[in-house]
């Protein structure tokens, strides 16, 4: 025979049992009390909160034959039959399976009847969120006026998908997530009915583990007590949870206050190398980080992991950090907990989260020692530089004055940020070619600053530069589109200015239009007159809004038929 599962072994079968909804359970007994038996509850609240365990409790309670202040008594045939599964009046229904119309109509048709030998008949609908609309229309006029013998209780972990008809039609109890040493405490209970050996510390962790959900905790918990007959350890926890221990944690996070990426990095593929789970790991450290914050901004909140007798090293820890460079940490981290889903390299999500966290102020520091040599100290032209008439063929404005992008890059002129506006306006002795020598310089600043963008930079290179202004060539509209967002245009200018000692902004256009008003056709011969006919009819083709478009933002390129 098999053995039951301890959530349901232990489920609570009286009122005073049910852990951390104090609210609810007041409310309910005083209405018991009272006499006042609302015809229609709604129980919303997170999974494993107790919200079926309390419609059953309320169920039992209105039908026990006991004295209305000892209710439910368990003793009586009605509790007993509730307890045992076999009361006909208590009729639980599962709306993810059952969410048709005919369902709730079948349903209709046999709430008329009266209860067997209980009271009231009492309709547990788990999940009711999953009803479909015509189910809920069906529900509406049974629920706005039942037999005076039916009792629904509506359960859902999705308030937000009910119809406000039907909600308005029932009495409402949100049921909140159980705080750690509540469920600590039915933990260690559980324990003790069942001789199992806990450390209070692995409990602990169970409890985190579930976030405020007893039935994950209870489950857990059953899953680790065949874990080791000795007992149940904090280590038994990390290997069960695929966690990393509490020191590799704050290993982490010492080298996040003192910069130290190779401790960093090391610590985190340590941990996974010995069996942690990134994603899980990633929330350790940024449950770790959020103690690290709240304790930093002095806000009296303690976070249910932090003892006593690790407070004073947190706190120490707490004040090598800035509150705004924590709050970063917390953002990114907890951006690695979602995308660490496993992959060739799981523990990428966190090596980059970490190195980001650590690196935002390099920029700054190390722009202003790589300033660009003056155009008189340059021993060695460019290679290549082209003449003055090929260098301005980006300049035909009116040509290109109609196309989205364009317009947007002839805005008005922005003020520079503020970390590079006392650089000197350009000159325009930078080069095209000189820019591009330095361009890996470039992505190397960007980088700390923005990922994304670094990547999308690498797409283009810098064809022209129009006084203050590089024109920057890009092989796909869309990586173009993005680069000219405000945000990130003003990203690269600064990084770009601060580079180059200069105060520059930049234009973004597509690589290949600009090839294909600057540059004749590949098969025409400069002397033809053939040639020249064809590359005027190909400027003329460019010219064209439709032609243009396609070139623009669908990247067609212009041929020439040869007759």
């Amino acid at each position: 025979m098999a053995v039951q599962a301890l959530y349901r072994k232990w489920r609570p079968q009286t009122f005073d049992e049910v852990v951390g909804q104090e609210h609810v359970v007041r409310t309910l007994r005083n209405a018991l009390a009272s006499g006042r038996i609302h015809h229609a509850y709604l129980f919303a609240g997170p999974r494993g909160t107790g919200k079926t365990t309390t419609a059953r409790l309320l169920a039992k309670a209105v039908n026990c034959l006991a004295p209305e202040d000892q209710r439910p008594c368990n003793e009586c045939t009605i509790c007993q039959a509730v307890n045992e599964g076999r009361l006909l009046d208590l009729i639980e229904i599962d709306a993810a399976s059952n969410t048709g119309v005919d369902d709730v109509r079948e349903l209709r048709e046999r709430v008329g009847f009266r209860p067997n030998e209980a009271r009231y008949k009492v309709y547990v609908i788990d999940e009711v969120h999953m009803l479909s609309n015509a189910a809920f229309n069906a529900l509406l006029k049974t629920l706005e006026e039942p037999p005076p013998h039916a009792i629904f209780v509506l359960a859902t972990t999705r308030p937000d998908k009910i119809p406000d008809t039907v909600l308005s039609r029932c009495q409402r109890h949100d049921f909140r997530l159980i705080p750690v040493s509540k469920i600590v405490a039915r933990l260690q209970w559980m324990t003790e009915q069942e001789h199992i050996r806990a450390d209070r510390e692995a409990l602990t962790l169970i409890a985190r583990q579930s976030t405020g959900s007893m039935r994950d905790a209870e489950s857990l918990l059953d899953q680790l007590a065949s874990y080791d007959k000795e007992g149940i350890t904090v280590a038994d926890v990390h290997a069960a949870l695929g966690t990393g221990a509490s020191e590799t944690v704050i290993q982490v996070a010492d080298a996040l206050g003192k910069g130290d990426v190779a401790q960093g990095l090391g610590a985190i593929n340590t941990a996974v190398d010995e069996g942690a789970d990134p994603r899980q790991f990633a929330r350790q450290i940024v449950e770790h980080l959020r103690a690290l914050l709240l304790l930093r901004l002095k806000s009296g909140v303690i976070p249910a992991h932090v003892s006593e007798d690790l407070r004073p090293q947190l706190e120490a820890q707490a004040a090598a950090f800035s509150p705004q460079a924590l709050a970063r940490a917390v953002r990114l981290f907890s951006q690695a907990a979602v995308e660490a889903k496993g992959g060739w390299q799981p523990q990428l999500p966190l090596e980059m989260a970490f190195i980001e966290a650590v690196l935002p102020a390099e920029p700054e520091k190390a722009a202003p020692h790589q300033p660009s040599p003056p155009a008189s100290t340059r021993t060695s032209p460019p290679p290549r530089r082209p003449t003055s008439p090929p260098a301005r063929p980006p300049r035909p404005a009116p040509a290109r004055s109609t196309s989205p992008s364009s317009s947007q890059s002839h805005r008005e002129v922005r003020e520079p940020a503020s970390d590079y506006g006392g650089l000197a306006p350009g000159d325009g002795s930078l080069t095209p070619e000189t820019l591009q020598s330095r361009w890996s310089e470039m992505l190397n600043a960007l980088r700390p600053r923005n990922l994304a963008l670094e990547a999308l930079m690498r797409s283009c290179k810098p064809v022209a530069v129009e006084g203050d202004i590089v024109v920057l060539g890009f092989v796909h509209n869309f990586h173009r589109s993005k680069v000219e967002e405000e945000h990130n245009k003003q990203i690269i200018e600064n990084v770009l200015s601060s580079l180059v000692g200069q105060r520059y902004r930049v234009r973004c256009v597509l690589a290949h239009q600009e090839r294909a008003i600057a540059t004749p056709p590949r098969n025409s011969k400069p002397g033809s007159t053939g040639g020249k006919a064809a590359s005027s009819a190909e400027q003329i083709i460019a010219e064209d809004p439709v032609v243009r478009a396609a070139v623009e933002d669908l990247g067609a390129q212009i041929v020439r038929r040869h007759g």
